[in-house]
């Protein structure tokens, strides 16, 4: 059984849910998912030992590892001409806050309803935008899993940094 992209958001999404009670139909909802897809990802994630079962949650360890040094080769993004999206990577929390913006259009993934003008940049599953906008956490989670998918080297480190922070805590 393979990971499919989709799993990865479903897992950074069970990052956010914490240890809240949480069902396939919600977690479905909130990332514009079918409940089928969410179950699916789950028990594909659980075959790949990043989800644990019995305490129905991500094992962080494994997770992060993967995040870190499979995700850039299992899921490199496309990238496309400029469009109006939402921006990720270095564009977008909490890295803008750290990164000096260049003068080159920065990375969105391709949104009708998003703010800014950028060169499109694949998110995860194409529900993520939509997903983003819903809960920050994830948003945040899933803007610094782009800087390590196709960030500079000074950018992947600190990604890595921040992301590691973040998931230990969870």
């Amino acid at each position: 059984m393979m990971l499919k992209p989709q799993d990865i958001v479903i897992l950074l999404k069970l990052i956010t849910v914490g240890e809240k009670p949480w069902s396939y139909a919600t977690l479905a909802l909130e990332l514009a998912m079918s409940p089928s897809e969410v179950h699916s990802g789950i028990k594909r994630a659980g075959g790949a030992r990043l989800f644990d079962a019995h305490r129905k949650a991500p094992i962080i360890r494994s997770l992060l590892e993967f995040l870190v040094h499979g995700v850039k080769y299992a899921y490199p993004p496309d990238r496309g001409p400029l469009t109006r999206g939402i921006p990720t990577s270095f564009a977008a929390p909490p890295m803008n806050s750290i990164i000096v913006p260049s003068t080159e259009p920065p990375p969105v993934w391709p949104y009708p309803e998003g703010t800014m003008r950028g060169y499109e940049f694949s998110p995860l599953y194409r529900s993520v935008p939509k997903a983003a906008l819903k809960d920050q956490a994830l948003y945040e989670l899933l803007t610094l899993l782009d800087a390590i998918r196709d960030g500079r080297a000074r950018e992947r480190e600190l990604a890595i940094k921040l992301l590691s922070e973040r998931l230990e805590m969870s």
